[in-house]
């Protein structure tokens, strides 16, 4: 073997054995004795199918992307599979970077054995993949994001970077990565060069890319665009291996979309049987396939000769220590990183005049950051229709008919440092509800890197909509997490949506949610607008009674404002009330303040609703959001308008009169809150 061979396979083989040894063992960590019951843990838990060959995908990037030998290039590591975490912390022990997250994890035998003992907990950074060590960019708890992922890192990186995705052969079945594929069509000069660890299996069945041969499996690539290269481990070698990536990496930085399927045995340096059953090349090597090897001596001495024949002796020393060899393997080894915000927000707003419609305010807010250069737009085909043509056909703009690729190609370019913002229907935002609420645990994690916020730009919300395209859930499931980086902005008029776009463009560590109707409404003084920015909500003087009010109308968005304008002469003529109208701008603002950051302490609330006033909330979402910020805050009548589903198509009148948003509506339920205060105050 070349230099390089050998210095992969000591990598590979150190990798392999630590990650069989977290899962397995208690003691005895570099087995310098033979294994007894006492040194295996009861029940071992962990993943190990995935292990062999991630190990040998990640050694072999570590050591090209550290030698130079292609002319510099970083490659940065991408895993898609989180249950791969037990080789990424393997990785991150044995170069040093688990100690410097968690120093009880030193690069020695008692780290070693410290961190045995620690798997699958790992001292708070659990057993998946995490961003506290390389390769933890993205977080896997779901199948298929890692190549959109990839793709809106690349993005950002610039030259001199290429991002390679190692993707199991089970996420290509997810129709995230299926449209990922297709999807690179649309992002010319995107260095991105997915490894397909195509080990046969998923947790539990033959994966379907298995089943092609190699010319169909060549022909499923080309079809999509790619060009494929395929390399079996460990038959071929490290060489042929290194050859293969190499070439990978120079036809994808010279523009040639390129995947290196890399073919493999599951389980394959494992056991072959365990107590006459077949483990290797099956689904039973997904986990561990010994469980009972504290207890059953045919499984001791099966783990004693699957760990021995990486040959542990040769990699370490008596203390733990790498040996020579394998010291100089780690020495050429490089694990560059994505990176973070790359330049300061812009300071200040980049709106110099009032906007008169959505598509003013949107369009001059968007155009003021893209001149930055680190700023996209991405959209599923809906710019036009959202009346934004004119960010259509941008060079930083992305239009693909997948809400979920374009969530993890911006949730990617923010990982890079860029900046940008995802604009679509309100009705199919729910699509992107598992990546988001990833997304928000890989931000909550140890080790996670600050990131430019997720901005998510909804519209066209059900009121304006047809019977299927009304569907509010992302952001009453959003809101149900009580993450504090989360913000529901329901801005009132175009003044209020630019200025909420240029703050959170301008953020970081946010999750952004901006609802907002491209149709024309009426506008709204603006003279409230600092205060509601501030505060997330604020009294309009222009609707509200001076006296102290019997009832407050809050008012969320654009439409609550403009029906609850409407109903404001009625509700006062016919129940002869005070009245005043708050308008929310931010929705946690409402909720509890030790969750919310926004939110207002009680007694400020209450100064601002009214100290004994029923409470009216004109929301443009299910009203079920607005109970769980309120729960527990008011006691006083309150009632909630906002979407409710019906049993087939209906007129927008129609629509609107179900729910109550109509000035019949809210005069009712002004009635009914006046009624419940009175009785209240008998009481």
């Amino acid at each position: 073997m070349t230099s390089h061979a050998q210095k992969a396979d000591l990598l590979w083989r150190a990798q392999t054995y630590v990650a069989a040894a977290q899962i397995h063992l208690q003691d005895n960590v570099l087995l310098r004795h033979p294994l007894s019951p006492g040194d295996v843990k009861a029940r071992p838990a962990g993943h190990w199918g995935t292990a062999p060959g991630t190990a040998w995908a990640l050694a072999h990037l570590a050591l090209l992307s550290g030698t130079g030998d292609i002319d510099g290039t970083e490659l940065v590591p991408l895993l898609g599979a989180g249950h791969a975490g037990v080789v990424q912390i393997a990785a991150g022990w044995l170069a040093g970077h688990l100690a410097a997250a968690r120093p009880q994890f030193i690069r020695d035998e008692q780290g070693l054995l410290n961190l045995c003992r620690s798997f699958p907990e790992v001292a708070g950074l659990g057993s998946e993949v995490t961003p506290a060590l390389p390769a933890g960019d993205f977080l896997g708890g779901r199948l298929g994001g890692c190549l959109p992922f990839a793709q809106g890192a690349a993005l950002a990186s610039g030259p001199g970077r290429a991002i390679v995705p190692v993707l199991g052969d089970g996420e290509c079945e997810t129709p995230t990565t299926a449209a990922a594929w297709l999807a690179a069509h649309a992002l010319p000069d995107t260095p991105v060069l997915p490894i397909v660890h195509l080990n046969g299996f998923r947790m539990g069945a033959p994966s379907l890319l298995a089943g092609l041969d190699a010319r169909a499996l060549t022909a499923y690539a080309s079809g999509l665009g790619w060009h494929a290269r395929t390399v079996t481990v460990p038959d071929d070698g490290h060489e042929a291996f290194q050859a293969e990536l190499a070439q990978g990496v120079a036809d994808t930085l010279a523009g040639r979309r390129t995947v290196l399927f890399m073919q493999c045995v599951k389980g394959w340096s494992g056991p072959a049987t365990v107590n006459g059953q077949q483990i290797l090349g099956t689904a039973r090597a997904h986990k561990t396939p010994l469980t009972r090897a504290a207890c059953d001596s045919a499984q001791t001495y099966a783990l004693e000769a699957w760990l021995s024949a990486y040959r542990p002796e040769e990699l370490f020393t008596d203390g733990g220590h790498p040996r020579p060899g394998l010291a100089a393997a780690l020495a050429t080894t490089a694990w560059p990183r994505l990176t973070g915000p790359r330049r300061a927000p812009l300071p200040g707003t980049t709106v110099r005049q009032q906007p008169v419609s959505f598509a003013d305010a949107v369009a001059t807010v968007v155009r003021a950051h893209a001149r930055a250069g680190d700023f996209r737009v991405f959209s599923p085909d809906e710019l036009a229709s959202n009346r934004l043509s004119e960010l259509a056909g941008q060079a930083w703009t992305t239009e693909v008919l997948a809400e979920e690729v374009l969530g993890e190609q911006l949730a990617g370019f923010n990982a890079a440092g860029g900046r940008g913002v995802l604009i679509s229907y309100e009705a199919f935002a729910p699509l992107l509800a598992t990546g988001i609420v990833s997304l928000l645990k890989q931000q909550r994690m140890p080790g996670a890197a600050p990131r430019p916020s997720f901005n998510l730009l909804l519209t066209s919300y059900g009121w304006h909509n047809t019977y299927t395209h009304g569907d509010p859930s992302l952001t009453t499931t959003l809101l149900a997490l009580e993450d504090p980086a989360i913000r529901v902005l329901t801005p009132a008029d175009p003044a209020r949506l630019a200025a909420v776009l240029d703050d959170a463009f301008t953020s970081t560590g946010q999750l952004n949610v901006i609802v907002a109707g491209k149709h024309p409404l009426p506008a709204v003084p603006a003279d409230t607008l600092r205060e509601e920015l501030d505060r997330g909500m604020a009294v309009w003087p222009h609707l509200s009674d001076v006296h102290p009010p019997a009832l407050t109308v809050v008012v969320c968005g654009d439409l609550p404002a403009a029906v609850t304008a409407e109903a404001l002469p009625r509700i006062r003529a016919e129940l002869g009330v005070a009245v005043r109208v708050v308008s929310v701008l931010d929705l946690t603002a409402l909720g509890d303040p030790t969750v919310w950051p926004a939110s207002l302490r009680p007694a400020e609330l209450d100064a601002l609703l009214g100290e004994d006033a029923a409470l009216l909330v004109v929301t443009l979402g299910h009203p079920a959001a607005i109970w769980s910020l309120l729960k527990g805050r008011h006691a006083r009548p309150v009632e909630v308008i906002g979407w409710r589903e019906t049993e087939g198509p209906r007129s927008q009148q129609d629509l609107a009169t179900a729910a109550g948003l109509t000035t019949e509506g809210l005069l009712a339920a002004a009635g009914r809150l006046l009624k419940a205060r009175t009785r209240c105050d008998t009481w």
